[in-house]
């Protein structure tokens, strides 16, 4: 069985957040246990496992994402690998409907070679930042919000993107602030540099201390920034070392994510699943 390696969010190799990829033979997936156990050897933030699905439904794949450590219910960047594979292989071109843990999942193949996903839009809730918050992160919050159970994750504003690039936290501190992970973000500090804000994702609940691109915290981003900019399509910067780039679209419950994504390694899979 083929196993990939994608960097998502990126045009470039070795940038980007990179995916695991397995497209499964069969029409139906293994169970959860040897599923994790690839992922772990994997060893990347998340690994997703695809299967194809009988012609009429609401969906053509049934798709799930795993850390090194946990099965996860919402991945935007093994999403966008995933729905990479299918087209650069010829399995599939145009519009692709994943079934998944967070209902079904649209992608969308443009002719520059990007991708989009139609993703739940995270709902948003101001809520008081939890003791140690602050401390664990290495920042004072501007705000906290709350982003639903889809995403999980706290959204902290701080002041400026400097302050989010020169975030070093306690990770084991960390842990006990959010039920997923943080997110941190802060404004661009120039929009003539090419994006209008700029985050971080940490979450090492599940088993990754700092995630290269969050494509799911995009759709609390997304919601979050417009509101402050007053502007639907934005672009998002995650700067992490690896850094990518998200360009958001606000469609009420539904937000838009777009970006490019490279294979970097194929492989064969030689255990059985």
């Amino acid at each position: 069985m083929k196993i990939r390696i994608v960097d998502a969010f990126t045009d470039r190799p070795f940038a980007g957040n990179p995916a695991g990829v397995l497209l499964l033979d069969s029409d139906r997936f293994p169970g959860p246990d040897r599923l994790q156990r690839v992922a772990a050897e994997v060893n990347l933030s998340e690994t997703a496992f695809a299967h194809p699905l009988p012609p009429g439904g609401q969906a053509n794949w049934a798709l799930r994402w795993f850390t090194p450590t946990t099965e996860v219910d919402l991945c935007g960047h093994a999403t966008l690998a995933t729905a990479h594979v299918l087209r650069t292989t010829g399995v599939a071109e145009g519009t692709v409907r994943f079934e998944s843990r967070s209902g079904v999942l649209r992608t969308t193949a443009h002719q520059d070679g990007s991708l989009t996903l139609d993703f739940p839009t995270a709902p948003l809730t101001p809520v008081t930042a939890p003791p140690g918050l602050a401390t664990a992160l290495g920042a004072e919050p501007l705000s906290v919000h709350d982003t639903g159970d889809n995403v999980g994750d706290l959204l902290v504003e701080l002041a400026d993107e400097a302050a989010v690039r020169a975030l070093r936290p306690d990770f084991p501190a960390l842990v006990a602030c959010s039920r997923r992970g943080v997110i941190a973000t802060a404004a661009a500090a120039d929009p003539a540099d090419g994006y209008d804000f700029v985050s971080r994702g940490f979450f090492p609940r599940v088993g990754i201390d700092e995630d290269p691109v969050t494509g799911s915290a995009h759709t609390a981003l997304a919601p979050f920034w417009s509101a402050r900019f007053g502007r639907t399509d934005l672009t998002g910067l995650q700067a992490s070392a690896r850094s990518g780039l998200v360009r958001t679209s606000l469609r009420g419950e539904r937000t838009w994510l777009t970006g490019k994504a490279v294979t970097v390694i194929e492989g064969e899979l030689l255990a059985a699943l």
